[in-house]
């Protein structure tokens, strides 16, 4: 078990809820993990982007997929002062139809998701970003449920890099 200063702020802004959820993956669970509320909280915005500047080398831009990722990648962005980018998930059907708002052709591009679970989001963004021509190694997500995100990604060549894992949380 880790015990982070990380995991202590999540854990306090109640970002484990208990009950019957659907996840984004379409599995079932009993515990869901509330990402986008902890992170309404400016202090546990800056601790995780503070850890992810830690754990992650060199990259050119930060990404993130809609709605989660965004403010994460905003504030990975502004700690590490490069470049963000919106990944929409699907193309609007007016003005600029893109998927993928910001400038990535031929840049290392870091993405970060909230919650990763068999990692469809990721793959997602991943397969968007390189279409646009990024090149993507490297995943972070502030907490892995440990449902098989970290073997999805390496079939990709892509490395997952969790700041929290569902056990930390769970045994809290």
């Amino acid at each position: 078990m880790v015990t982070t200063p990380l995991c202590e702020m999540l854990i306090s802004a109640g970002a484990i809820r208990f009950g019957e959820f659907t996840l984004a993956s379409g599995k079932t669970s009993t515990v869901y993990i509330d990402i986008k509320k902890a992170i309404t909280d400016p202090g546990i915005l800056k601790a995780i982007a503070s850890e992810v500047l830690v754990r992650i080398g060199d990259f050119d831009a930060v990404a993130g997929v809609a709605v989660g990722g965004v403010p994460l990648a905003v504030a990975v962005s502004l700690a590490a002062n490069k470049p963000y980018v919106i990944i929409r998930k699907e193309q609007k059907s007016h003005g600029i139809a893109h998927l993928i708002i910001g400038e990535v052709s031929a840049k290392r591009v870091l993405l970060v998701e909230d919650v990763t679970t068999s990692g469809g989001s990721a793959v997602f963004g991943i397969e968007q970003l390189r279409v646009a021509g990024a090149f993507v190694q490297d995943v972070v997500s502030v907490v892995d449920r440990d449902e098989g995100a970290e073997q999805t990604l390496s079939q990709l060549g892509v490395s997952l890099t969790p700041l929290v894992r569902m056990h930390d949380l769970m045994s809290k």
